[in-house]
């Protein structure tokens, strides 16, 4: 296809679904023929099952597949981060083994990034990655690891030499979640969700190809990782509908849905449920009082900036611009409107926000908004981490002074247990 517009994408993609869609296909037989077609990620490279389409179409492939009832691709966990990081970064052999699994949902993802003693700074990382024999030997921890329970594979974060400056020392991997020397803990979370987890390695083991980029490269590819989530940030948010059909295709992806979606139900709550604020306000009456109506409206129009800005992300998207600090924009706006929002739910419903059980405001959900939204602030990378890349790659303001950034990380003080031998 040369001509790009959308009627001529709409037209193709509905004349290939007459021939190819079946309800009572497999889920996994479905998705293959999606993924070798080139329509279940039509921006990407034609030679890895994309079409080479701008990402402004991505919009309308996915509404033509609606109309016909299709399952879509799968988005499980990290697998769009690593699909995008593998498509960057990743040589024949990992786009080849891991891109149409990920797309066709036979593969899980996780992302291990994080840990313990350097969840903000990232490029701190202390989970060693050295080369013994003719394989990388993993060591450490990494936390809050979402789904990481579920996943086939991580991509990883280690760090390969300790003697150069921090970012320097740092290797990007992808790892096999099944082998042994990995071992996944789930964490508790005080809104009674255990959507994350620790991820202990011993001796765990990479074989070389697996490395992605070259040594010491992985801060670099970490950063278009990270560019990818914080762009994709509240897709989460969306809406995944399960298709009340009896056949086969939307049974199994109902089953998909059920287990995929459950480390993510309580992602609405972090995010302040403003959609709730204006039907609480009236059921108990706290719509008359100025206080709460002027809170509401500073809200409101916050959230809708908000959507502006990301509308601004989408066009830049579109228009096949690399993601750059418009995602640290929406991302840091989000924490606020998490915030604004948890302090009006508070305000309109008084002490009884605190309360959970089946007599408590919509049976405990306020309560469960007013424990889930500081995880806005931190998940994806904190709200000061967002603020320097904002004063310095948008307001271009100097970098903040660090006293690590030229030593070598061995000599750097940390605040854990060091794992450097």
């Amino acid at each position: 296809m040369t001509e790009y517009t959308e009627d001529a994408v709409k037209a193709e993609l509905r004349a290939w679904l007459e021939e190819n869609w079946d309800p009572n296909l497999g889920l996994f037989v479905w998705r293959d023929r999606l993924a070798e077609s080139g329509w279940g990620a039509p921006h990407w490279p034609k030679e890895w099952y994309g079409r080479d389409l701008p990402v402004a179409m991505n919009s309308v492939v996915e509404a033509t597949l609606k109309e016909f009832g299709t399952p879509l691709t799968a988005k499980k966990g990290a697998a769009i981060l690593a699909g995008a990081t593998m498509i960057a970064h990743g040589t024949d052999l990992h786009r080849e083994k891991f891109l149409k699994r990920s797309l066709t949902g036979e593969d899980t993802w996780c992302q291990l990034f994080s840990e313990p003693g350097s969840g903000s700074d990232l490029a701190g990382a202390t989970t060693r990655a050295e080369f013994k024999g003719n394989r990388w030997v993993v060591n450490g921890q990494k936390v809050w690891t979402t789904s990481a329970h579920l996943a086939d594979y991580g991509i990883l974060l280690a760090r390969t030499d300790w003697d150069v400056p921090k970012h320097k020392g740092l290797s990007y991997f992808i790892l096999n979640m099944r082998q042994p020397g990995v071992e996944v803990v789930p964490l508790k979370q005080m809104n009674g969700h255990a959507s994350f987890n620790q991820v202990f390695f011993t001796d765990a083991e990479i074989e070389p190809e697996f490395m992605v980029g070259e040594l010491g490269d992985g801060w670099k590819i970490a950063t278009t990782t990270l560019m990818h989530e914080r762009r994709g940030a509240d897709s989460m948010k969306r809406n995944v509908q399960v298709t009340d059909r009896p056949e086969r295709i939307y049974r199994e992806e109902a089953e998909e849905i059920a287990t995929a979606l459950a480390p993510y139900t309580w992602y609405p709550q972090r995010a302040g449920r403003v959609d709730l604020v204006f039907e609480r306000a009236r059921e108990t009456g706290k719509n008359t009082n100025s206080a709460v109506r002027q809170e509401i409206a500073k809200l409101m129009i916050m959230a809708k900036s908000a959507e502006w800005t990301a509308q601004r992300a989408r066009t830049a998207q579109d228009m096949g611009r690399e993601p750059g600090p418009e995602g640290s924009i929406g991302k840091l706006v989000n924490s606020e409107i998490a915030r604004a929002a948890s302090n009006v739910h508070t305000m309109i419903s008084g002490a009884d926000a605190m309360l959970s059980g089946e007599d408590s405001p919509r049976v405990g959900l306020i309560a469960e908004i007013l424990v889930s939204t500081p995880a806005n602030s931190i998940a994806g990378g904190t709200d000061e981490i967002q603020k320097n890349i904002i004063s310095e790659r948008v307001l271009k303001m100097p970098k903040e002074i660090r006293v690590d950034a030229d030593k070598p990380f061995r000599d750097v003080p940390r605040n854990t247990v060091s794992t450097d031998r």
